[in-house]
Order: structure tokens, then C-alpha cells, then sequence
């Protein structure tokens, strides 16, 4: 089986081969190596308290308290503390993707360059187990005013680590509800969630090595851009093409990194050609909203096109493919010259019944958040 760094050309227009080979396994942990501690780290207190939040209340319950007063919402705001136990097989199951989503027909923007419709491309199942196929590719669980959400991430390189890095690319909206919210809470990544893709309903019985085969990640650090936090909405909104996100993951105790353990990681490519110049994208995700269950990985294949807006903001990439919510944040890979996979976006906003999905083009605002996160990941 070919490394993801040796995915041929070819398979960007097949999805013949598999996406990734994998290294190790993992034994079902969360993010802290099982023993989940029952306090918190000291500096994740002093955040809580800063804000004026009680540690004790929040670990208690005080996150499911989303009033617009205690509702973080600045970049320098987050702080996301482990809650013991809470991301289990039956609330993962439950968790919802989030709405963001446009009406048919509202999103025609600028004629100049927005190309048409593109006709919908049916998504078809990633090749089991995911840990072989498809181990990069994972789910982001969260917490919102709604209750459990869920969306889709990929595990990316990290320039300040090569070869360990604990970053995860997804999208703005699946960290941070945008202009009329903050940060979402109890943001946790499952790489190859259900691996051996079964429905839902047999995975509150499944082992726990295929529900999370590598463990539960929470996040310890995540970044959205400005222009989310202030423009986003629930249709996208001006925020849409910039409706990108990377988080920091803190591995398992005294384990290796969230590289190492998956066996791989995304490069990404900040300058793709314009979606009409690149031949062919592939976009991986966990749909969950209908006809889909959440429970599987799907993926689909298209020629971008172009689709703006609103004037005055960049062009997104749009492909036709039949995914819906819980797609969000997905990535969308290409294959370069030499044969190399890359990520080049992320799945943003979609028609509600489905056809196309759209994603932010990666400039050199969405570079410069990335290299932010490669420097806090430094030891």
C-alpha cells in the first residue's frame, strides 16, 4: 500500500487507491492516555477564571451554559478543558451537524466568477478499514447551544515538527459559531472514527479500538480566522471564504504524536492554482444530515469551479458532490506534478438538499494562521 506522500496523479481521478497507509493502532484512549484527570491543568483554571468562570462549576456542568455573557468569543478566548468520560459511542452517535448550509438558488453572487451549477456527483464509501484507506480523515466532536454537533477534520503536517505534528485541519464554523456566537466547547478529533464502518446502531456495543482505533483527541488550542469570528453566520454569510480552521491536539500521555500515531499527515498547499487550472478534487468526510447517518466515511470527485459570494471577497472552490452536514470541514486533496497528495480546502457550505459543496480558496491569510499554530505546537 502507497504512502499518502506517493499517491499517484492517477488517483485523484479513480479513488482506486487507498488514501494513506497507517502506523500503529491505538487502544480507545481519549486524549489523556486513559487516566483523564478529574481537576484541570492549572493554566487551563487560570483561563477559566480570568474569564470569570468557576473550574469546579464548569467540570460540574457550567459548559452546557452558552448565555451571550459567558460565551468566549475573542481569538484569544478559547480554552476547551477535558471533561471526563463525556465523548463516549452513544453521544457521539447523537451529535449533530451543524446548520450551516445555503438555499437553493441564493448563492449565485458575482456572474463573473461564478461558474454554473455543477451537476451533483454522488459520494461513495471510503474503503474499510478507514485506518488503511483513509487514516488522516477523521470526526470533530463538539459542543453547542443545540447540544452535541459533529462535523469532519484531516490530520495535517506541521512545519515546526516534521513527522510529529498534532495539528488537524477543519472548518471556521466547526469551532466557532461566527458574528452572533463564540467558541464551541468540548472540541475533541477521532481519526478514522468507526473504522470498520459500522451503522450506528451496533456502536455503543462496538470495542472501543473501532469506534476511536486511535483515541479520542481534545483539543488544547484552536484558531479560526478573524474574518469567521466577525462575518460568519448560519448561511456562511461574508465569512464563507474564510471558513477555515486548525487545531492543536494533545496526544495521549507519555505517547506519541497524533502523526506518528495515525502513520501520517497532509501537506498543504497555500498556492493552489485557481480552481478552473486544477483538473480534478477530491473532498472526505463523515456525512450525517439525510439521507446519511453519520457513522461512515464518504468521499467524492469533481472539477472545481469557481463560486463567489458576495462582491468584494474571494472566490470559493465548488464541486458537485451529494454530501451533506457533517461533511463540514472535511478536506478536499489534489495531487501535484510530482505525484505528491495535498490538501488545498476545506468543505464549508452546501445547497440544503444537497448537489454541490463549496470551500475557501487557501491564501496567505489562511497561511499565516497556520504557521501560528506550527510555532505554538513548538516545545
Amino acid at each position: 500500500m502507497r504512502s499518502i506522500r506517493s499517491w499517484p496523479a492517477a488517483t485523484v481521478l479513480t479513488l482506486a487507491l487507498a488514501l494513506t497507509v497507517t502506523g500503529c493502532g491505538g487502544d480507545g484512549t481519549d486524549g489523556e492516555g486513559g487516566t483523564r484527570a478529574a481537576g484541570l491543568p492549572a493554566e487551563v483554571a487560570d483561563r477559566l477564571r480570568e474569564h470569570g468562570l468557576d473550574p469546579g462549576a464548569w467540570l460540574d456542568g457550567a459548559w452546557r451554559d452558552f448565555d451571550k455573557d459567558s460565551w468566549l468569543r475573542e481569538a484569544q478566548d478559547f480554552v476547551n478543558p477535558v471533561i471526563r468520560d463525556l465523548w463516549g459511542p452513544e453521544r457521539m452517535t447523537s451529535a449533530q451537524p451543524p446548520e450551516v448550509a445555503r438555499a437553493p438558488g441564493d448563492a449565485t453572487g458575482d456572474e463573473g466568477v461564478s461558474d454554473p451549477e455543477p451537476r451533483p456527483v454522488r459520494a461513495v464509501e471510503e474503503n474499510r478499514p478507514y485506518q488503511r484507506n483513509a487514516a488522516p480523515v477523521g470526526k470533530v466532536f463538539f459542543d453547542g447551544p443545540e447540544g452535541a454537533m459533529v462535523c469532519s477534520a484531516t490530520v495535517v503536517e506541521d512545519p515546526a515538527n516534521p513527522g510529529k505534528s498534532n495539528l488537524v485541519w477543519t472548518a471556521g464554523h466547526c469551532v466557532h459559531a461566527g458574528k452572533d456566537g463564540g467558541w464551541y466547547r468540548n472540541i475533541a478529533f477521532v481519526p478514522a472514527f468507526n473504522d470498520q464502518g459500522r451503522p450506528p446502531e451496533q456502536l455503543a456495543a462496538a470495542p472501543a479500538a473501532e469506534v476511536a482505533p486511535y483515541g479520542v483527541y481534545w483539543a488544547d488550542w484552536v484558531s479560526t480566522s478573524q474574518e469567521w469570528i466577525t462575518q460568519g453566520g448560519p448561511t456562511g454569510g461574508a465569512g464563507a471564504p474564510y471558513d477555515y480552521a486548525v487545531m492543536r491536539v494533545k496526544p495521549r500521555e507519555g505517547a506519541r504524536s497524533l502523526e506518528e500515531s495515525v502513520g501520517t499527515a497532509l501537506d498543504i498547499d497555500f498556492a493552489a492554482p485557481p480552481s478552473r487550472e486544477i483538473g480534478s478534487l477530491g473532498a472526505w468526510g463523515y456525512p450525517a444530515a439525510a439521507p446519511f447517518n453519520g457513522a461512515i466515511m464518504h468521499k467524492c470527485l469533481d472539477r472545481p469551479g469557481r463560486l463567489s459570494l458576495l462582491p468584494g471577497t474571494p472566490t470559493m472552490h465548488r464541486i458537485g458532490c451529494t454530501m451533506t452536514g457533517g461533511s463540514s470541514g472535511g478536506g478536499w486533496f489534489t495531487a501535484r506534478a510530482d505525484g505528491t497528495t495535498v490538501l488545498v480546502s476545506n468543505t464549508s457550505i452546501g445547497p440544503v438538499n444537497g448537489g454541490w459543496l463549496a470551500g475557501p480558496r487557501l491564501d496567505e491569510g489562511a497561511q499565516r494562521l497556520y504557521r501560528e499554530m506550527s510555532r505554538r505546537a513548538t516545545p
